[in-house]
């Protein structure tokens, strides 16, 4: 064994022995119980951060723990290959994005196979390859003959000088990145598969899935947005014609005094023709893109229509307003507002002075107070008639019955979640597999045909997307007859819906999967990633695995039994001030701190001199130049130690703080695990620990490490606590540096603490394990050696350490047989010289002794 810890040299040696031998390729196996751990798989943006480190790291650790534990292990990686970043980077390198998509890939997959990652590359999968999309092509095809999907027409950002679909990514301040031109809002045919089709399973199998975080739940409850209440019917006056509006409150009924429509409503259109102010302000609205999570805080605006809906069951009028904070895609595209009792409302009708009419108060009977905010709380009922002093739900119901014995009411249970709409506007994408006749019908592109490829040898212009912007791209033939492709292409969100099933079987080429191997590893077990995606991805990838099963793809009904949310890496972030007013950014790595005795930063100078505003730990990002650069510390520190900081510094669902000198702790303390095998090495022994003859001493040390691997094993294994678990080796490692080698025993003792701290430690630091396992004489490699398991027998305490007080303070510790009787733990006690001294010339009135713990004398 050599005596200094290299980890340049031990890396890349067993790195190529895990290349070699193939480790941790996954093969089906029934006689073993499999285990599918799978990560968030990256965009290939061109490097690797420290997010994604922390991410795989934890992946990497929980499936080797499984692996130990004799499970038959999946952990595939693949790249989310498809997306607009990849144009701009086309755009500004000059490239094109396949060529900058796959250089990026190359270098990535390098930085991976660096830090020790146990992959099974054989299965990794490329969502911008054709035979990965040619499936989910299909698929789409699948889905448009079950009525899954359907084509409408849909609101889009419209750049009228490049004549080009914008996304919102690409619209700043209103106008087109590129050219700076006002954007519009223009409908054009769209996309869309029926998610809202499996609302209520997406919704209700949110109970099937216990081992999710709870906050995942909730969210997305609150954006599938079940909700309970009455669709009423309004007629508009001097009309023929009716509007309708959705309400979870209809017990505020009569306290409606205005009606709110969108900018895209009919009856706002039809307003509009005669009054030219009002057209302007509709058009206006429609130019001006909101998303839902901003209408609580946007400056609410409306104008009045001229038209007045009657209210059904006072007959009073009701004034119609076009508001920009109503969405025509949500609801009806109209509400109904009691500004008495709702807050957007009541900030609407104050600003245009338009009525409240109170109709709930407290049920507290304390007064109702309008005079600064609405009162939303549910009450009792007032100015309603025959349901005044009713309670919510019995007023409810009440106008419920009362509007659909009407006809003018239904109840209706509704949902915030809308369709998904598939399309996108860009090139880099699957292009989406319709076709369009010369007569305007469209039908799917039949599977013989795909993949609809995606040239990739193209130039990028920045304006159009290639593929429009090449009329022949777009020629085909339908059953002989000419026809036109689709240019659009797929959300990216569809391709990382469907990857984790594609592992199982990512070169099966009769179908989109092989239903065995599906079906042998999915569900996934464990799957990590940010809690950014909770309402996204995840509720993607949920609504596509039940499209998988009702295909008869796969037989399970959710995709994952367990995921994990890691925490964000924050750092340092630094700046100066240039001449010109701008801040400057320097990365933490060329900053040079002072500190105060409280380890706080007092002051910060970079390489060139300048002192630096410290701003703080924030997320690591390219804007504040605070990014740590993995590659960076593994070429400075070695790869185990980069993962043990990242394992050991936090809890694995809470924010990082990176810190270069928890770094070197890591290091230091890989260093004193190398340095302890070494000096043990010198005095090795092959002899086992005789439990029967170990002294107290020795019984104590294998005490501690038996409660150790116990702990550990819980920690890793059910918590998922790494940090715990590596704060309780450390602890270990502290003892064991003390303890003496003396005779036979302590070497045997040794030699098993040894071999259970590097089991122990080789899910989070593999590759010092992997020879430290070597140099402890092991034959087999630690790869596929069991897990350590705890001895019970070595565990029971047959000492107890009870505290000795004298009137109340401490004056002694004694450790004691565990079964010694209460009068001879009180003699060993006074026999204490500090117990003595201080009952000297005192009369002992009281002994009080609590059972293995503490002894104390009450003395006069």
């Amino acid at each position: 064994m050599q005596e200094h810890y290299r980890p340049d040299l031990i890396e890349a040696e067993v790195q190529q022995y895990w290349k070699d031998n193939q480790t941790f390729k996954a093969v089906k196996d029934e006689t073993k119980e499999k285990y599918y751990c799978l990560s968030m798989f990256p965009y290939p943006s061109g490097r690797l951060h420290m997010g994604h480190v922390r991410n795989y790291t934890i992946g990497d650790v929980i499936s080797r723990y499984q692996r130990m534990n004799g499970k038959n292990v999946l952990q595939p990686m693949g790249w989310d290959a498809f997306g607009l970043p990849a144009e701009g980077a086309a755009i500004k390198n000059k490239t094109a994005p396949a060529k900058w998509t796959y250089e990026n890939i190359e270098y990535m997959k390098n930085q991976l196979k660096t830090l020790g990652f146990g992959f099974d590359w054989d299965r990794e999968v490329t969502t911008c390859r054709p035979e990965y999309y040619k499936w989910e092509q299909w698929f789409f095809t699948e889905l448009y003959k079950k009525g899954l999907v359907y084509k409408k027409t849909s609101t889009v950002n419209w750049c009228p000088n490049d004549e080009t679909v914008l996304a919102n990514e690409q619209v700043h301040e209103g106008c087109c990145w590129r050219c700076d031109t006002p954007v519009e809002q223009k409908e054009i045919p769209q996309w869309f598969i029926k998610i809202t089709d499996y609302v209520e399973q997406l919704l209700t199998d949110l109970e099937h899935l216990p081992e999710w975080p709870d906050m995942v739940k909730t969210m997305q409850r609150n954006w599938i947005g079940r909700s309970e209440g009455v669709e009423i019917t309004f007629r508009i006056e001097n009309s023929d014609e009716t509007v309708a509006v959705y309400t979870t409150r209809p017990d505020t009924f009569y306290g409606v005094s205005y009606m709110a429509v969108a900018a895209g409503h009919p009856l706002a259109e039809q307003a509009a023709k005669t009054n030219p102010a009002l057209a302007q302000f509709i058009q206006e609205c429609k130019n001006t893109k909101v998303a839902e999570a901003e209408l609580a805080t946007m400056e609410k605006k409306g104008m009045a229509t001229g038209l007045y809906a009657v209210h059904p069951i006072t007959n009073k009028q009701v004034p119609i307003w076009v508001a920009n904070f109503v969405l025509m895609h949500y609801g009806t595209g109209a509400v109904m507002a009691v500004p008495a009792h709702d807050q957007r409302d009541y900030e609407f009708a104050q600003k245009y002075n338009l009525p409240l009419f109170p109709v709930i108060t407290p049920a507290d009977g304390s007064v109702l107070d309008l005079s600064e905010k609405a009162y939303t709380e549910y009450g009792v009922s007032i100015n309603s008639e025959e349901f005044n002093g009713l309670d919510f739900e019995a007023t409810f119901n009440g106008i419920a019955d009362k509007l659909e014995k009407m006809g003018v009411g239904k109840r209706q249970v509704n949902y915030r979640l809308r369709d998904w709409g598939v399309s996108r506007q860009r090139y880099w994408g699957a292009p989406i597999p319709m076709l369009t006749l010369e007569n305007g019908d469209v039908v799917p592109a039949p599977l013989a045909d795909l993949p609809i490829q995606l040239p990739e040898d193209v130039v990028m212009d920045g304006v159009k997307s290639p593929i429009k912007a090449d009329p022949n791209w777009a020629k085909t033939t339908y059953q002989g007859q000419p026809a036109l492709k689709e240019t659009d292409t797929f959300d990216t969100f569809m391709e990382s819906s469907w990857y984790y099933a594609r592992y199982t079987s990512p070169t099966f080429q009769q179908g989109m999967l092989d239903s065995d191997e599906a079906n042998y590893w999915l569900p996934v077990d464990q799957y990590i990633g940010g809690i950014e995606h909770a309402t996204m991805h995840l509720l993607y990838f949920r609504f596509f695995h039940k499209l998988l099963r009702d295909a008869g793809l796969v037989n399970s009904d959710e995709p994952a039994n367990k995921l994990l949310c890691q925490g964000m890496v924050l750092a340092d972030a630094f700046y100066y001030t240039s001449p010109t007013n701008e801040r400057i950014w320097v990365s933490p790595t060329k900053v040079t701190l002072e500190r105060d005795e409280k380890g706080r930063i007092v002051k910060a100078i970079d390489d060139e001199g300048h002192e630096l505003v410290h701003t703080g730990m924030t997320k690591m990002s390219k804007s504040k130049n605070n990014g740590i650069d993995p590659q960076e510390m593994v070429e400075k520190y070695g790869a185990d130690t980069v993962r043990l900081f990242m394992m050991f510094a936090s809890p694995a669902e809470m924010t990082l703080e990176w810190q270069e000198s928890g770094v070197e702790g890591a290091n230091r303390f890989l260093r004193r695990l190398w340095n302890l095998v070494f000096e043990y090495s010198k005095v090795a022994t092959t002899s086992l620990v005789d439990s029967a003859i170990l002294s107290r001493e020795q019984k104590a040390l294998r005490r501690d490490v038996h409660k150790t691997i116990a702990k550990v094993s819980d920690d890793i294994g059910r918590r998922q606590t790494f940090n715990t678990a590596i704060a309780a080796v450390m602890e270990l490692m502290n003892k064991l540096t003390k303890a003496p080698l003396v005779d036979e025993q302590d070497r045997a003792i040794m030699a098993e603490a040894l071999s259970a701290v590097v089991r122990m430690l080789y899910p989070i630091t593999p590759h010092i394990c992997f020879q430290l396992w070597k140099d402890l004489g092991n034959k087999d490699t630690i790869d596929f050696a069991a897990w350590v398991q705890a001895d019970e027998k070595a565990m029971i305490d047959d000492e107890k350490l009870v505290v000795v007080q004298v009137n109340g303070k401490v004056r002694a510790k004694i450790t004691v047989p565990a079964d010694m009787a209460e009068n001879e733990i009180k003699e060993v006690a006074l026999a204490e010289p500090n117990v003595t001294k201080f009952l000297e010339g005192l009369t002992i009135l009281k002994v009080i002794y609590v059972p293995g713990k503490l002894l104390s004398f009450v003395a006069k």
